[in-house]
């Protein structure tokens, strides 16, 4: 995919992929912050005191996370698209690891891991087809490729 095709700076109405995990991101961290227990009941999650607390905290690192990267240059957004990628493995794992050994409610952690997991996907993709670009270039020179 031509590398227009895949950042479309030329039409800034257009949203990408990371774009739109972005805003995913934003949105899911606002509602967990301003209706926690109704983000964690839809999880199927029974909503405690406890599951109020940490859903604001991961509401908040979502916010996080989603604004620093609409708001960043080219060369941060591709720092923090490698953070966001860290993040989501690492909670797909944690999922992973909870469904396994099935101690906890199976709805709640398929959602959750195939949300977390969804991310992750999309997140390996692109950094995937980043470094896979960067591979293609010719290597730089100091004198511009002139030669002695």
């Amino acid at each position: 995919m031509p590398a227009d095709r895949e950042r479309r700076t030329d039409r800034p109405d257009s949203l990408d992929s990371l774009d739109l995990l972005a805003w995913g991101r934003i949105g899911l961290g606002l509602a967990s912050l301003v209706v926690p227990a109704a983000t964690a009941r839809g999880f199927g999650i029974a909503p405690t005191p406890e599951v109020g607390y940490l859903t604001r905290i991961y509401g908040g690192r979502a916010i996080a996370l989603g604004t620093a990267y609409l708001l960043a240059g080219e060369t941060e957004r591709a720092r923090l698209q490698l953070l966001s990628l860290g993040v989501d493995l690492s909670d797909t794992a944690t999922g992973l690891g909870h469904l396994v050994r099935r101690d906890s409610r199976p709805r709640a952690m398929l959602l959750a891991t195939a949300l977390t997991g969804a991310y992750a996907a999309v997140g390996a993709r692109r950094a995937l087809r980043r470094h896979a670009r960067r591979l293609e270039r010719p290597p730089a020179t100091c004198n511009g490729g002139e030669g002695l």
